[in-house]
């Protein structure tokens, strides 16, 4: 029985190691009055599964954890700040029409129905200077960074972690200068 637990758990982590092998995440920070703006982009998020989850009309959320630290050499890093960021889809089977709506810390930021597939997947993955952070309490010269990770929900498992799990993660490093 262990060895048969075993064997899943090697299964499981290589098949994860093969999905997140190919995605990427692109972070880019930039300080512009009095904020933190952060840029972020998911590469190759979608495979034919999550195209064809999106297309039997099942609601779809990519979730993407924002969080601003700062590093330190002698203890943990200390977390700055956090958001949560996260753009739903749902497709409608008798418009052909795909709903978007994107959310800020359990807030609606925008809803929008559009069209195209191309467009879809742009405002799922794609996200320029988002305004998550005020830079008031950061130190001039000093060094922080953007952690975001993102995964996908629901999530189509059949052994359940009892942690929790994301897909991809992407760092940036930055200096603040005011």
């Amino acid at each position: 029985m262990r060895r048969r637990a075993a064997l899943v758990s090697v299964c499981v982590l290589a098949l994860v190691a093969t999905v997140a092998a190919g995605q990427s995440l692109q972070v880019t920070p930039l300080t512009r009055d009095g904020r933190v703006l952060v840029s972020y982009r998911l590469a190759d998020a979608f495979n034919e599964q999550v195209r064809s989850a999106i297309h039997s009309g099942l609601a779809i959320t990519f979730v993407y954890d924002v969080e601003l630290k700062r590093s330190s050499s002698l203890w943990l890093d200390a977390t700055i700040g956090e958001a949560r960021v996260s753009a739903s889809v749902r497709y409608d089977n008798l418009t052909r029409r795909y709903h978007l709506t994107r959310t800020l810390d359990g807030r609606i930021e925008g809803a929008d129905t559009v069209e195209k597939e191309d467009d879809v997947y742009k405002r799922l993955t794609e996200f320029e200077k988002l305004a998550l952070f005020s830079s008031s309490g950061l130190e001039p010269n000093s060094e922080y960074y953007l952690r975001v990770r993102a995964h996908i929900t629901p999530r189509n498992a059949s052994f359940v972690w009892p942690w929790k799990s994301h897909d991809v993660s992407g760092l940036a490093k930055f200096t603040f200068i005011p």
